[in-house]
């Protein structure tokens, strides 16, 4: 369904312009349809009405648009009043007047997508000193399909071609060039999508690479790209050094090959490639580095060069169809001999004077006279000559349809020729014979030739040079590689029906004189091929001395390898002095190698790995259907992406095993220095969607049940406080953290705020900043989340419930113990702490809560020894057993023993106990001493009523800190007006004492004072109502808890019987009262004996825990459950306190209703 958009103009800046011009260029925008001469909305489905206004003057930095204009100041942002509705936008929002131009006309992306991408803190000033660029005017033809035709066209063409049919056969070289001309064309096909889904800036292959699966496989493949086209260079320049030391100027060699045979030649041979390819090389590399506009220019020499060459053999094909050229090759028996060492095929020639032996003869035997000893093979076998290129008509195709391959210094053998030769005879004079230089075999074949169809990203590499980018690299790719497909395959079947099959296996044509094997096949001269491919060679060496180093620059400015950072400079305008270096040393690496044949599959690796990733990008982007998928190329699938990448792979193997294995490996290992190392990228990359759709099934998959024992690990929710500067307070909680996941799992570290979203997000951002760097420098592994709600309780609730996504959710609970609950401004903590617990048991969720945890180790921390204690009191799934084994995976608690500790009542048999939990722990795989601690029931001891005493003084204190002003107000009037009657008339000297004492203390400040006077007196309020006595038991400030340290008051407090009978006044004014004040049996008859029991439980378990875990470097202990009744909270704080007294560090862990552990494997 078309869209068209009415463009109404308003600014007087526009007025100038027609409504159809502007309608026009929108229409194009967003469709791509021409400018149409009116805006006739009469046959559209429906109209968008875009406004022009003036400019907006955006900030660039703030703008998310790509090349929003900032020229314009912000007066002029707002012009009139039609656009009020939207004037509070304008700060943030350009207007779509002052970008539209710049959209509609992106022939300056490859600079606007840098600034979109890349922060650049020195925009204003580059924009100042840039020269304003020439729009560019590069078609299909001469900006995509002649540069890939001269990048595609190369040396292997001309130098291994007619070899590789020879040896492979015309059958076996079709499917090698069909095998990798569609593997060319697959990736075509997927990369013409890719570089049709908005703007390709200049990078070519690598800006697509790293844009579509993400830095580190794009830096990977791009730095294998730029060492494929390094190598590129080299082979460029060994083929250029082989036709010169060959075929054009052999006395040139430095190395002389004459007389020489066997391995000394071939060493002399390639000592020469190298004097002379570090020469060329050198030169080129100057060449590059002082003009490269002059590289440029050449290009169309180069390519006028092969595309000349290829006509030429086009040329003499046609002509051996009419008439053959005369190239015989000389045959003794069935072996082509070098035609270097003799003028006439023969042995004997008649004269007039008789029989004469010719320059052959002598070759082979040792004296010219006709009674010499020749070689046997040479006196068995007659000599023949046969025509190397028999043409078109001759029907030769039929012997060379079938491959021949050959071990190295196998003879060169013509098929069909009958000879004599014995069985045991020996190889002599193998210099005079034509041999296999390499062994050859399909596969080498195939490593040799894929170069040939390399070079399809030279389009895409000039995409900032052309008119309409979008339109031009599909038409011109395809184009380039359908041509060049079709003069190969043609080739292969042409040279297959032209030339003698001892010919063509003949690498170096020395059987025909020396010739280029190709160039006797060539009219009008074989001088035209030799010639024309030598500058083509040159040529292709020099473009890749030029874009080898661009594409490391644009690799090194991305940063995302570091290490190649340096790289990215270069001279002042602009040219990679630094990378060219590194290119050209690169290089010579492949000149020492100094053979064709090897460098030629090293190079096909690593292209080859490019053009898979290519293929997987846009099977990728596909197959996500990424909402920014949209490419105006229609022609792919992901199948065809698929099968293309396959091809690659195959390819990759099926040239060299090993190269491939390297190419990996080298490819590997810059992924992993990328993923560890390098910069973090967001580029919207395929690798990010297929992480989401594998992290989408995966949390699907984990909802089809819970977890089985044996894969339970603890998933952290960390809970973690901040200051007000939102740095976190107890920063060893994420040590512990880091101590804890060599279970590895889920880690969510959050924290919580107190107040309203809107208001408080730029301190949640902090938070999350905070949070995410402490993460870093403890190195755990996880997520981050801040909530904000309008108190900390809700806040931590939200956190509880709502952190985690489908299966993948938090099954344990960190929090650290709250340090300061006792103080009396601090009460809102410990509540807050109490209902965390209640929910996590709610919840099924395990808790885990260091006590001390400022005493915990951090991670750089190491103890040589010591002991883990676990006190196992009650059964919680096992988590008291995982627990430890975690921990010591750590480097931290490596070398500390595990001890279990466990606790035998009366009616236990501890014996038996030991040895049945001696059983069960190696059942668990796990070492640990086992001991068995027996605690014998004993009377409640006097010191125990004397803290469950204190701890119910405390209780109401809080209880009433409570109240509002207005109720505490009121119920303390109520109480003390009935309170004090009855104390005067009873014992008037007690609240005397009291008031006197109370006065004595100056320096407390009244704020504090007068809530703990009036709570002595309404001390039980709320039990029966009975007459009220005075009872005096009499207790330290500091064990009060809500006094202020320092304090001497003496508090008095008010209790009641239980049943109701008041107690006698113990006259506990005196000194002797005080000291005998708990020896009062009345008062611990009022007290809560369930707390009484508790709090003897917790200092018989606290003294035997200390006794026997007070040297333990970490003690694990169970905690007990909150009370159900929410009045008795300040109690159980109490219970954990002095549960836990006495010990450095202490792990509370409560289980989450599960089995964690188990015996079974």
């Amino acid at each position: 369904m078309s869209q068209r958009f009415t463009v109404t103009a308003f600014s007087k800046s526009d007025s100038g312009r027609n409504v159809s011009d502007i309608q026009g260029e929108v229409n194009q925008l967003f469709e791509g349809d021409e400018p149409t001469p009116s805006s006739s909305n009469k046959e559209v489905s429906f109209n968008t009405e875009v406004v022009v206004v003036q400019g907006d003057g955006n900030p660039k930095e703030s703008s998310p648009f790509i090349n929003s204009s900032d020229a314009t100041e912000k007066s002029q942002k707002y012009d009139g009043k039609h656009m009020a509705l939207f004037e509070e936008e304008m700060e943030t929002s350009p207007m779509v007047s002052t970008m539209i131009s710049s959209l509609a006309n992106y022939s300056s992306l490859p600079q606007g997508s840098k600034e979109h991408e890349e922060e650049a803190d020195n925009e204003e000033e580059d924009k100042k000193k840039k020269k304003p660029v020439k729009a560019p005017q590069l078609g299909t033809l001469m900006g995509v399909y002649l540069p890939c035709i001269q990048n595609i066209f190369g040396v292997i063409l001309f130098l291994r071609m007619t070899w590789m049919v020879g040896i492979g056969g015309v059958i076996g070289s079709f499917i090698i060039v069909f095998m990798c001309c569609s593997t060319t064309m697959l990736t075509a096909i997927s990369m013409s999508a890719i570089a049709t889904n908005g703007v390709v800036p200049a990078g070519g292959s690598y800006y697509m690479i790293s844009r579509s699966l993400g830095p580190e496989f794009g830096g990977a493949v791009g730095i294998c790209f730029y060492l494929g086209t390094t190598f590129a260079g080299a082979m460029y320049i060994l083929g250029s050094i082989e036709l010169l030391l060959v075929y054009i100027l052999p006395q040139a060699a430095i190395f002389k090959m004459e007389g020489l045979e066997g391995a000394e030649a071939e060493a002399a041979m390639l000592n020469n490639m190298r004097v002379y390819g570090t020469i060329v090389l050198s030169f080129m590399a100057t060449v590059v580095f002082v003009g490269v506009k002059y590289v440029n220019k050449l290009a169309l020499l180069f390519l006028a060069c092969v595309i000349l060459s290829i006509l030429a053999v086009y040329a003499g094909v046609i002509k051996t169809a009419i008439e053959p050229p005369d190239f015989p090759v000389c045959l003794l028996g069935n072996r082509p001999l070098i035609s270097k060492g003799f003028d006439v095929c023969a042995k004997t020639l008649e004269s007039g004077n008789g029989t004469v032996t010719t320059k052959l003869w002598n070759v082979f035997c040792d004296s010219p006279f006709l009674n010499a000893t020749c070689d046997e093979y040479f006196v068995n076998n007659n000599v023949s000559f046969i025509q190397g290129i028999p043409g078109v008509m001759s029907g030769i195709l039929k012997e060379n349809l079938f491959g021949n391959y050959l071990e190295k210094g196998d003879l060169v053998a013509k098929k069909g020729i009958a000879t004599m030769e014995g069985p045991d005879d020996t190889l002599t004079n193998s210099n005079r014979y034509v041999l296999a230089d390499i062994t050859s075999f399909f596969t080498l074949l195939v490593g040799i030739y894929f170069p040939s169809v390399t070079g399809i990203m030279a389009g895409s590499n000039r995409s900032g040079d052309l008119r309409d980018a979008q339109k031009s690299i599909p038409i011109g790719t395809i184009m380039a590689i359908t041509t060049t497909s079709i003069v190969y395959m043609s080739a292969v079947v042409l040279f297959g029906a032209c030339i003698e099959g001892v010919v063509l296996r003949d690498k170096f044509g020395e059987g025909v004189n020396g010739n280029l094997v190709i160039g006797t096949l060539a009219w009008p001269s074989p001088w035209v091929i030799v010639i024309g491919s030598f500058f083509s060679t040159c040529g292709a060496g020099l473009q890749s001395l030029t874009g080898a180093p661009r594409l490391m620059q644009a690799i090194s400015r991305d940063n995302v390898v570091p290490i190649l950072r340096v790289f990215g400079h270069g001279k002042a305008n602009g040219e990679p002095t630094w990378a060219l270096l590194l290119t050209a040393g690169i290089c010579e690496i492949g000149i020492l190698i100094a053979s064709l044949d090897a460098v030629a599959p090293i190079l096909s690796m690593f292209f080859l790995m490019c053009y898979m990733f290519v293929n997987l990008a846009c099977a990728l982007q596909t197959l996500l259907r990424t909402p920014n998928w949209r490419p105006r190329f229609k022609f792919y699938h992901w199948a065809l992406s698929f099968l293309g990448m396959s091809l690659c792979l195959s390819l990759m193997f099926i040239c060299s095993w090993f190269y491939a294995i390297v190419a990996m490996v080298i490819a590997g290992s810059i992924y992993k220095y990328i993923e560890f190392r390098g910069a973090e990228k967001e580029w919207g990359d395929g690798i990010r969607g297929i992480s989401l759709s594998a992290a989408r099934y995966a949390l699907m998959r984990l909802e089809e049940g819970p977890p089985h024992t044996k894969n339970w690990r603890p998933q952290l929710l960390v809970l973690v406080s901040t200051d007000v500067e939102q740095n976190v307070e107890q920063p060893r909680l994420l040590s512990l953290t880091n101590q804890l996941k060599a279970g590895k799992g889920l880690t969510i570290v959050g924290t919580a705020l107190a107040g309203t979203y809107l208001e408080n997000h730029p301190q949640a951002q902090r938070a999350e900043q905070s949070l995410r760097k402490l993460m870093e420098t403890e190195k755990v592994k996880g997520f981050c989340q801040v909530t904000i709600s309008s108190n900390m309780r809700d806040a931590t609730s939200h956190l509880l419930q709502a952190s985690g996504l489908g299966g993948l959710m938090h099954n344990t609970v960190l929090v650290s113990w709250p340090r300061n609950w006792k103080q009396a401004d601090d009460l809102q903590t410990w509540r807050d702490f109490i209902e965390l617990v209640r929910e996590t048991t709610a919840a099924h969720l395990a808790l885990l809560v260091p006590k001390n945890i400022a005493a915990f180790p951090s991670n750089g921390e190491r103890f040589s020894e010591g002991h883990i204690d676990v006190w196992w009191i009650v059964h919680d799934g096992g988590m008291l057993m995982l627990l430890p084994f975690l921990l010591r995976q750590h480097k931290v608690w490596r070398k500390c023993k595990m001890r279990i500790f466990t606790v035998a009542q009366m009616d236990d048999n501890s014996i038996q106990m030991k040895k049945d939990l001696t059983t069960f722990l190696y059942h668990l795989r796990i070492d640990a001493e086992v001991e068995v601690v027996e605690m014998h029931d004993s009377d409640i001891s006097a010191y125990t009523y004397e803290k469950t005493l204190v701890m119910e003084q405390r209780s109401q204190i809080l209880k009433q800190i409570n109240l509002t002003k207005t109720e505490r107000e009121r119920e303390i009037q109520s109480i003390t007006d009935s309170s004090r009657g009855s104390i005067r008339r009873k014992n008037p000297a007690v609240v005397t004492t009291q008031l006197s004492v109370a006065e004595e203390q100056p320096g407390v400040s009244s704020k504090v004072e007068k809530p703990e006077e009036e709570v002595q007196l309404i001390h039980d309020s709320t039990s029966p109502t009975s007459p009220a006595t005075p009872a005096t038991p009499l207790t330290p400030a500091s064990e009060g808890g809500a006094q202020t340290p320092g304090s001497a008051q003496v508090q008095m407090t008010w209790t009641e019987k239980a049943d109701g009978e008041p107690a006698k006044p113990p006259g506990a004014s005196t000194p002797e009262g005080i000291k005998d004040i708990f020896n009062m049996k009345p008062e611990w008859e009022n007290l809560n004996q369930s707390n009484v029991r508790r709090m003897h439980t917790a200092l018989r378990l606290n003294g035997v825990i200390v006794k026997k875990s007070s040297e333990a470097k970490l003690v694990l202990l169970n905690m007990p459950g909150p009370p159900n009744n929410r009045s008795g909270d300040e109690n159980y704080m109490e219970f954990l306190e002095v549960l836990t007294e006495g010990l450095n560090r202490v792990l509370l862990v409560r289980g989450g209703g599960r089995e964690v552990i188990t015996i079974y494997s």
